[in-house]
């Protein structure tokens, strides 16, 4: 998906995730992809890794950007959760696969930590 403007700072673009505007220079803007996403984050359970300092904000702010509103859902942040703790240290830590900031692997990193939570705490 096109960011506005499609723009990346380049530190992102250079040192995190590689993605570049011509990338994405095809590809089509957050307005138009909203309606395929938002039935997986309303009334959801939504579970990040640095989410509540980033991922749930830019969610936020990017719907305002377009004129939508944010919808209720619930909020889990595994960073919170584990102790301010990197992403890549907690997977070393309990042995989890890790392609650091390849977006699935990151997710499914993620959603691992978060599986164990809950079996911990249920």
């Amino acid at each position: 998906m096109q960011p506005p403007d499609n723009y990346y700072w380049k530190w992102f673009t250079d040192d995190i995730h590689g993605i570049s505007p011509e990338d994405t220079a095809n590809e089509p803007t957050f307005d138009k992809v909203w309606h395929i996403i938002e039935p997986f984050i309303t009334n959801q359970c939504v579970v990040a890794h640095n989410g509540f300092s980033f991922d749930f904000n830019v969610l936020s702010k990017t719907l305002e950007y377009y004129g939508m509103e944010t919808p209720e859902y619930e909020k889990y942040c595994t960073c919170n959760i584990y102790n301010r703790q990197a992403l890549n240290t907690l997977c070393d830590e309990y042995d989890i696969p890790l392609d650091h900031h390849e977006a699935l692997s990151d997710a499914r990193a993620c959603a691992e930590l978060f599986l164990r939570y809950l079996e911990k705490n249920n």
